[in-house]
């Protein structure tokens, strides 16, 4: 269950034209895979609505076989098992993920949404799509009184939310574990909760633990362990070419 009460402006046409790339290759699938959602993802919300919502998870773009089929972010593909099973830890979270979007999972306190509403060709948006976009993100964030900190996962998801706030990059450079307070909020960075990144190590369950709040005062604060340094140039994308 959730209650999105978002304004309208959050919200893309269910066939937004917007990107034509992204909109032929969303038809392309539609056609393919009538079953499957296929369409701009919205926000998963909490259970209490925006005014609620004190975290802010931000990710890049649905995955094809993941929100891109089931309709929710980070649904149906392996990155929303560690964020929700994390999320659930830190009591953001209450019910059984069963990664399919009619599961008892709710949010509490928190919501995600991606930068990108639109499942992209190989899952790499260009600059452009994520541009057109980020007019979606803004209002989303703009519609949550409360929110305190956003986790931004990737370098990609990273750069658009810090846009999207109007917030220069040199002022919360990304890193794991990052974290900058600007334009009223707590940025903590994090790399993508990927099969890519657990499988190759470069993100640990321990390691992606200590991105997250724990639910409770205001003062409640992330990356308590494992604080790193930027990233280094190998690892430049924050995360691997899937995005959730």
């Amino acid at each position: 269950m959730q209650l999105d009460d978002l304004p309208a402006a959050a919200h893309p046409a269910p066939d937004c034209p917007i990107c034509p790339r992204l909109a032929a290759f969303r038809h392309e699938w539609q056609a393919r895979e009538p079953t499957w959602f296929n369409a701009p993802v919205p926000p998963f919300m909490p259970v209490d609505g925006a005014a609620s919502v004190r975290l802010l998870i931000s990710g890049l773009a649905p995955g094809l076989r993941g929100a891109n089929r089931t309709g929710r972010p980070f649904t149906g593909d392996y990155a929303g098992d560690l964020l929700y099973s994390t999320l659930k830890t830190f009591g953001f979270a209450r019910g059984t993920f069963e990664a399919r979007p009619d599961d008892t999972l709710e949010l509490v306190e928190a919501a995600i949404a991606n930068g990108v509403r639109c499942v992209p060709p190989q899952n790499k948006p260009t600059g452009p799509e994520i541009n057109n976009c980020r007019r979606f993100l803004t209002p989303v964030v703009s519609a949550m009184p409360n929110l305190r900190v956003i986790v931004t996962l990737g370098r990609i998801a990273h750069e658009t939310t810090l846009r999207a706030l109007g917030v220069r990059l040199a002022e919360a450079p990304f890193s794991h574990c990052g974290s900058a307070d600007v334009a009223g909020y707590t940025i903590v960075s994090s790399y993508h909760c990927s099969r890519y990144n657990t499988n190759t190590g470069r993100l640990t369950e321990e390691m992606f633990h200590a991105v997250l709040p724990r639910r409770g005062p205001p003062s409640a604060k992330a990356c308590r362990i494992n604080r790193r340094g930027p990233a280094s140039s190998g690892a430049a994308s924050g995360g691997s070419s899937r995005a959730p």
